[in-house]
């Protein structure tokens, strides 16, 4: 069976082919990051106007690169929810205007499906259960991931996900939008023991955490840095970059393995836009190492909010019997807050 699927949830738009049997046959991105930086973030009003004039030729584009024709696929899967809500409109509605058009079901997924299921993408593929740290602009949660549907909860940040933190830091320090990249950039020239930063709710017993404590100290250095006489040098700026980084890895780091301890799994999952970082990567797979277990990332290029993961879920649900492709009667709606736990398979 044949899927294409598609994501709109904020600021980049995605289609993707995915077969059930072959896996990914095609995809097309297009991010709104050179539209939104004039604004320093994301205009949701932008973002829905942008994604109705690219999703149509990504598309094309992606049936062109797979070689195949609109007749060819069987089902659709669009992202539902959560995420701004015009944006998920305009990817909602295209998916059900594609399925309602061919006659075929439309699966809607749970963005933070599509982001945990991401890594089997990539080869080796990592087997169920594993524990999956999911390290977005908007998410941080760890959750055991026992199969496709079965996921639970183990720990969730308190306030800003991880994301936020490098975004709003890097905003503070002046470093334009996307703040997280620009930050990771200005880090590589600086020293991670440069500041003593906080490592919010580090040594807590619980897998939660906590970014905003880091934020304001962020804050603190700076306004202090810049009342010196001088004000502050670009080596201060690097080192306070290179600090703030190893204050979020840190963090992430040592709630990731305290799940993998807690749960007496071996199998570590990382999804979501952070994954991408360098410094987070070679931090998991050392410690991983050392506990003698394996750590599994997306390809880089499926890191941030994609096309191929909508899909791919999409299929993943067909497989596991979790997918209703009797239904074609297209009523539908978004849902820009969206627990994961509600697309669980019941408890057997």
């Amino acid at each position: 069976m044949i899927i294409i699927g598609f994501e709109s949830s904020c600021d980049e738009t995605g289609v993707a082919l995915v077969c059930t049997e072959k896996g990914l046959l095609a995809h097309a991105l297009h991010s709104q990051i050179a539209m939104h930086q004039e604004y320093g973030g994301v205009v949701p009003e932008l973002a829905s106007r942008d994604h109705i004039r690219r999703i149509l030729p990504l598309t094309r584009e992606v049936l062109d690169k797979a070689g195949l024709a609109i007749e060819q696929i069987d089902a659709v899967a669009y992202t539902a929810g959560p995420g701004l809500a015009g944006a998920l409109l305009v990817g909602a509605s295209v998916a059900q205007s594609f399925a309602w058009a061919r006659g075929l079901p439309a699966i809607a997924i749970h963005h933070l499906e599509g982001h945990l299921l991401s890594p089997l993408l990539a080869a080796p593929q990592p087997d169920f259960p594993f524990v999956a740290l999911l390290v977005s602009g908007g998410h941080t949660q760890i959750m055991r991931v026992g199969g496709v549907g079965d996921y639970r909860l183990l720990g969730e940040t308190l306030d800003d996900a991880a994301g936020e933190a490098f975004d709003k830091t890097a905003k503070l320090m002046g470093l334009g939008y996307p703040g997280g990249p620009a930050l990771s950039r200005l880090a590589e020239s600086g020293d991670p023991a440069g500041f003593d930063l906080p490592r919010p709710m580090l040594h807590s017993r619980d897998l939660d955490f906590s970014f905003s404590g880091l934020k304001t100290a962020v804050l603190t250095r700076l306004k202090a840095l810049e009342k010196a006489p001088g004000g502050i040098t670009e080596s201060q700026r690097a080192d306070l970059a290179a600090s703030t980084e190893a204050a979020i890895v840190d963090v992430l780091a040592a709630k990731a393995i305290k799940a993998m301890k807690q749960t007496g799994l071996k199998r570590l999952v990382v999804a979501g836009g952070v994954g991408a970082n360098r410094h987070l990567r070679e931090r998991l797979l050392q410690a991983m190492a050392k506990l003698g277990g394996e750590v599994f990332f997306p390809p880089l290029d499926l890191c941030t909010d994609n096309g191929a993961m909508i899909a791919y879920a999409g299929a993943q649900r067909v497989n596991a019997g979790l997918a209703d492709l009797n239904d074609t009667g297209h009523a539908f709606t978004v849902k820009p807050r969206w627990d994961l736990q509600d697309v669980c398979a019941p408890a057997a």
